[in-house]
Formats: C-alpha cells, structure tokens, sequence
C-alpha cells in the first residue's frame, strides 16, 4: 500500500475553506456606484458539489472554515447538506480545534484543503494537507499534496475522488 493510500484510508472529515478552494476566490464588488450595498457573488463548481455529495452519501463528514462569509456561503452548505459551518474564523486554528474537539476527530482523520496563509496551520495539523494549485506558495509548502486543479476549477472533487479511489470506495458507473 502506498503512503497516500494509507494517509486516505484515515480520512473520516473533510475541511475545507471557501474563497481560493470551493470558489476562484475573486470577489464581485459589494458596494454599487451609488454606494449601497449589493450581494456578493460567487461561483461553485458543480462537480465539487456532487464530489461532496457522493462524499457524504459513502459515511464522510464535510465542514467549512471560512474567514470569511456570508448569506452565499451558508446557501451553498445548506444546499449540500454541509451542516458544520463556521464563518468568519480569524484565525482558524482555535475554529479547526473546536471542531475536531466536537467532532471527537483525531487530526489523523482530517483532509483540510486550503489557498493561502490562514489556512496554512490547518494544512500542517491535518492528517492529509492539500493545497489547490493556484494556492500560495507557503500553503502548497505546508501541503502534503497539491492539486492539479485551481480553486473553484474542480480542486475538491479532485481530492474527494482521490481519497475515494485510493480506498476503493469511488462510484464507478
């Protein structure tokens, strides 16, 4: 068995941050000519949504820790049936930590995917560190694998069937 095989064979919880990783991470402006304040907008990858899906449906556990946040972000999770979310963690470490505290999750047992500096503590604590591929330089240092695919580009349903087909558990049609 190979060392990925047996870092994917632990993986029980799924971390993921949002802008950089389930997004392209650019922000629309939320602020109009006029000055008022309109809605963000983000883009999800559909394929990471039904990655997180088939994720959940084989027994996974999905949560996101975002520094961010947002109306968007909590629609996006409800819609995925993603119940662990927590918005506006700066740092994220003390939300990561609480999380695996409630979750009763050694961090052997964590994917965490992040892009950029906040996320580089959880990429060091978690059993399986990933970095997208547009991540910053410190994050794919911290990661113990980087995808091949950018943030919002397909990266979480990179790493899901990854995991999924290391343990023989990806649904093949």
């Amino acid at each position: 068995m190979t060392p990925l095989a047996v870092l994917c064979r632990k993986i029980r919880l799924l971390v993921l941050d949002v802008d950089g990783v389930l997004t392209q991470g650019h922000l629309m402006p939320a602020v109009a000519s006029n000055g008022t304040t309109q809605p963000e907008a983000k883009w999800f990858h559909v394929r990471d949504g039904l990655a997180l899906r088939v994720w959940q449906d084989a027994g996974g556990e999905v949560a996101v820790i975002t520094g961010r946040g947002g109306d968007l972000v909590a629609a996006r999770c409800k819609e995925l049936g993603i119940t662990r979310l927590i918005q506006g963690a700066n740092p994220k470490t003390p939300a990561f930590l609480r999380l695996l505290a409630e979750t009763n999750t050694p961090p052997e047992a964590v994917c965490a995917m992040g892009d950029d500096l906040a996320d580089v503590p959880l990429l060091e604590q978690a059993g399986l560190g990933v970095a997208v591929a547009d991540a910053c330089l410190d994050a794919r240092r911290a990661a113990k694998i980087t995808t091949r695919l950018g943030g919002g580009f397909g990266a979480v349903r990179e790493v899901v069937e990854l995991i999924m087909r290391e343990r023989g558990t990806w649904p093949v049609a």
